[in-house]
């Protein structure tokens, strides 16, 4: 599993903390009921923060599940796949695509690119 960055994870009623910040979650076992589920540490604040939601919940939305993180890569792969059969088209029938089908095969690759971060 990896830890997703940048995320905003829900602790529940309003509070929300960075996913790739938090640094341990802690079951409450004293007083734990509704609005008091996990004790909820993240970098740099003193004191945890008490969420309403289970440790469980919470972890399945800091964490990447390694199916998640094929599917991604699959995705990215299919991408490239396209990207490489759209490089094979010349401009002759590119023209002839967008004319007859609508179908911007240049807007299409400069896409993919951005999503791949090529230049």
């Amino acid at each position: 599993m990896e830890i997703r960055e940048n995320v905003i994870v829900p602790l529940g009623y309003g509070k929300y903390a960075r996913s790739d910040k938090i640094i341990a979650l802690e079951p409450i076992e004293v007083d734990r009921g509704p609005g008091r589920r996990t004790a909820v540490y993240v970098e740099q604040i003193p004191n945890p923060i008490i969420a309403s939601r289970t440790e469980h919940a919470i972890l399945k939305n800091i964490v990447q599940t390694p199916q998640e993180i094929l599917d991604a890569t699959a995705a990215l792969e299919l991408l490239q796949d396209f990207l490489d059969d759209i490089d094979r088209v010349g401009p002759m029938l590119r023209k002839s695509i967008k004319k007859e089908a609508d179908l911007d095969l240049n807007q299409f690759e400069q896409k993919i690119k951005e999503i791949l971060a090529i230049s």
